[in-house]
């Protein structure tokens, strides 16, 4: 997947946070934001942990989704490059 057609953030902490947002306002996170707080706003959000970099989101597997990411058709389990197609 190209990550040109989205932002992304990369804050350098003790483990990074990573953040890929879509043009449509998906958003693929890694574990230190929460998807309660994705529920709360009612906006589309997945979380891969593990990660060091954008490209190792791809790559991980979905461990939270929130109740809009869900009806996007996001499961846990899928990659972060799926959940990223379905964000877009």
């Amino acid at each position: 997947m190209n990550l040109d057609a989205v932002e992304k953030f990369h804050i350098p902490l003790q483990s990074p946070l990573l953040l890929i947002k879509t043009k449509k306002g998906g958003i693929l996170a890694c574990g230190y934001l929460s998807v309660e707080t994705f529920n709360r706003t009612g906006e589309p959000g997945a979380i891969v942990r593990g990660v060091n970099t954008h490209d190792d989101m791809l790559k991980a597997k979905v461990v939270a989704v929130s109740e809009a990411a869900r009806a996007l058709g996001i499961d846990l389990g899928m990659t972060g490059e799926d959940a990223l197609t379905k964000l877009s």
